[in-house]
């Protein structure tokens, strides 16, 4: 499962599931790393995992939309 970080609220983080749109909330405790708004997380045999790669690649795409949207004008 892949996880997009919404926003981190003191100790909670919370979570939407990129596939489904749900929101999850989950412990900071739960996590051994610093999260930012954004962060794509992965979660594999009950443990989250920072994917940056997942999230470099959704940059890259809203970029491209963006640059598509300034042609149009």
């Amino acid at each position: 499962m892949k996880y997009a970080v919404d926003r981190v609220e003191d100790n909670i983080i919370i979570l939407q599931d990129l596939n489904t749109k749900e929101i999850k909330e989950i412990n900071k405790k739960e996590l051994t790393f610093e999260v930012n708004d954004g962060d794509i997380l992965s979660y594999e045999n009950k443990k989250y995992f920072k994917n940056n790669n997942e999230k470099e690649e959704k940059l890259r795409i809203i970029k491209e939309k963006l640059d598509k949207l300034k042609e149009l004008h």
